[in-house]
Formats: structure tokens, C-alpha cells, sequence
């Protein structure tokens, strides 16, 4: 292969420049990995396709940060659903209602930037307040008008890479009625909450009123997963299910009524919260979940000194600026995460009062 003229020279002067500057870097430690990782890749006998979904996978990662860099600390709600309702089905309008509902409570909203429930999710939200992953394929997909031309508007080759930005960057769920593509978002979003593989955020399944889609599916889970042993009884605290536009945008703003965020820190969970517990609340909480805990108990907390490690950057998490927060801190036997929602539930109902006005955007 002929590589273009001064293209070498080029690379050369850059990739000096990069090493001249990398031991001040920030994060050097973190782009050394990901240079000796190409390198190593590059003496390896690896064929022209290997190259070729690397490089595009590169290039859908590189645009993703690029756009999701200056909102990384707004809240955002991933909405799911068919491409192929029509405006006039009621899904349709609900997901419009859904949408202008939970960015007038100061959320932003992403949808896969198609038609049917994604369109109507941008067309709630209006284009100020909305992404659009859009993936190219070679039928179904264009971008839907309520989002097309906006510069919050991503074309990903790859479904995985269009996924992970979905979840990375999503501080809620909410899946309508779709196809196997919804299936496969709902059950992603699943088994990462399940395994601990996300940080905990609210997933919501939406049925149009008078209509059962994921009530039975709900049903179907019972019956089949949980009584066959397949999954704890405690998962289907991991998702809501409702007919109704209040229940569906309450059980997401209510997630961050007094729960912030959480991360861990070695082997112990750190919850950040919003205000501060009382001592007879975490009394009961100790009390309440013990079953959770491998050993010690749940302790208040102001900032660890680990958190300040930016070596290390968490989802949700990187240079988050949240110090000032009061936290949780236990011991997680990181299994239970359906028993761990409950107790992020139980927190929420603590300390907050009918004069709070707590804008879920300030992450």
C-alpha cells in the first residue's frame, strides 16, 4: 500500500509532538495503555478486516466523546422503542408527552435519531434538549426531522459502539413498545443493572394506556425467570412497569430525590446523596439490609481521598465534582442488585420534603 505523499512526515512530527508532551498530560498513563495496546496490535498478523473495524470503531468512539463531552455532567434519559409506529398510535403521542414531561423536570433525552418512538422522543423534547445515535443502515434509518441537522446528531457504523454510548451515558431508562431491537436495549439494560456492570439508574417500561406490552412480558418474567429460579425474586425491582405518563416520569425523578450517584471505591460501595441522613434513618437501614453486606455496616461519610483519583475514571463519574456531597459507604456483596434498588428506594423517601425542588440535572 502507497501511503499519500508527506502523510509520514506528517504522523512523525505529531506522534514526537504526543511523547514530547505526554508525561504532562492529565491522563498519560491512560494513552500510553491505549499506544502500546495499537502498537502491540500492529505486529501481530492481523488481517485487513481486523483493521478495518478497528479503525471505524475508533472513529465512532472519537465523534461520540466529542459531542457528549460538554453535557457529560447534565442528566440524560435514553428512550427505546418500535421505528415503525405511526405518529396517530397512541405509543406515539405518549412517548411525545413522556419526553416533553421529563425535560421540563430538567433531563435531556436520547433516541436512536429513527422514526416511529424515537421520533416522537425528539420531537418532545425538541432538538435543544435531544440526541440522536443514529446507526447506518441500509434501510429504516434515517434520521428523523425533529433532530436532522442538529449537531447533537451522531451516525455510528456499529451497534455496539452506538450502544455503549447509550448506556454510558444515560442517567435513566425508558423503553415503549417495540421490535427485537427494543427487546435487546430492554434486556441489555437489564443484565447490566443485574450484574452491577452500570451504576444503578431507573428503568421504566411503558405500556399505552388500555394496552399490555409489558405487562404481559412482566408476567412472562415472573412465570418463566423468576419461578424457574432463573433470576432473584428481587429483579423485578430493577424495572417499573406502568400505563401511566405521572408514574412513568415520577419513578425517574424520584430516583434522584435524595440518591445521587455511587461508585466504589476497592471493594466498598460509596453512595453520594443529595442531603444528609439522619442517624436513626441509617439505624434502619443497617437494620433493613443487612443481607447485602459482607461485613461492617452501612457508615455516613464526607469525600473519600480515593475519589479524587482521576487514574482511574469511573462511568458517570469522571471529574464529577461532587466532594461536597454526603455519602454512604458500606461493604456490597455486589450479587443482590435487585435488594440494592430497594434500598435506593428506602433512601429516597428519607429527608426530602414537599418544598424540594431538586433539579435531577445537576449531576
Amino acid at each position: 500500500m502507497t501511503l499519500p505523499a508527506g502523510q509520514p512526515t506528517q504522523l512523525r512530527s505529531r506522534l514526537n509532538h504526543f511523547l514530547d508532551v505526554l508525561p504532562d498530560l492529565a491522563h498519560g498513563s491512560l494513552l500510553l495503555q491505549a499506544m502500546e495496546t495499537l502498537l502491540n496490535m500492529a505486529e501481530e498478523d492481523l488481517d485487513r478486516l481486523d483493521w478495518k473495524i478497528l479503525s471505524a470503531a475508533l472513529l465512532d468512539l472519537e465523534q461520540g466523546f466529542q459531542v457528549f463531552h460538554r453535557y457529560r455532567h447534565v442528566r440524560k434519559i435514553s428512550i427505546f422503542g418500535s421505528s415503525r409506529l405511526p405518529s396517530k398510535s397512541p405509543a406515539y403521542q405518549m412517548a411525545v408527552e413522556f419526553a416533553r414531561c421529563v425535560t421540563q423536570q430538567g433531563f435531556m433525552v436520547m433516541t436512536g435519531a429513527g422514526g416511529g418512538i424515537m421520533e416522537a422522543g425528539n420531537q418532545g423534547a425538541g432538538a435543544e434538549k435531544s440526541f440522536g445515535l443514529n446507526i447506518q443502515l441500509p434501510f429504516e434509518q434515517d434520521s428523523n426531522p425533529f433532530i436532522a441537522g442538529d449537531e447533537k446528531l451522531i451516525d455510528f457504523k456499529y451497534f455496539f459502539t452506538r450502544k455503549l454510548f447509550f448506556l454510558r451515558e444515560s442517567d435513566a431508562i425508558a423503553v415503549f413498545p417495540g421490535g427485537f431491537g427494543t427487546q435487546d436495549e430492554a434486556f441489555e439494560c437489564l443484565t447490566l443493572s443485574q450484574t452491577g456492570k452500570s451504576p444503578p439508574v431507573p428503568v421504566v417500561l411503558i405500556d399505552p394506556p388500555g394496552t399490555s406490552y409489558w405487562r404481559d412480558w412482566d408476567a412472562y418474567i415472573h412465570k418463566h425467570l423468576v419461578a424457574g429460579g432463573l433470576i432473584s425474586t428481587d429483579d423485578h425491582c430493577l424495572y417499573t412497569v406502568t400505563d401511566n405518563l405521572t408514574t412513568a416520569c415520577d419513578a425517574i425523578s424520584s430516583f434522584y430525590q435524595v440518591y445521587h450517584s455511587s461508585r466504589y471505591v476497592g471493594d466498598r460501595l460509596v453512595m453520594r446523596l443529595n442531603r444528609e441522613l439522619a442517624d436513626t434513618e441509617i439505624h434502619w437501614l443497617n437494620q433493613e439490609f443487612a443481607d447485602i453486606l459482607l461485613h461492617d455496616q452501612i457508615r455516613k461519610s464526607g469525600s473519600l481521598p480515593e475519589e479524587k483519583d482521576q487514574q482511574e475514571p469511573q462511568p458517570q463519574q469522571v471529574q464529577d465534582q461532587t466532594e461536597h456531597l454526603p455519602r454512604l459507604v458500606c461493604y456490597f456483596n455486589q450479587r443482590d442488585h435487585g435488594r440494592l434498588y430497594q434500598m435506593i428506594a428506602a433512601i429516597n423517601q428519607m429527608g426530602k420534603t414537599t418544598q424540594d425542588h431538586y433539579h435531577p440535572e445537576r449531576k
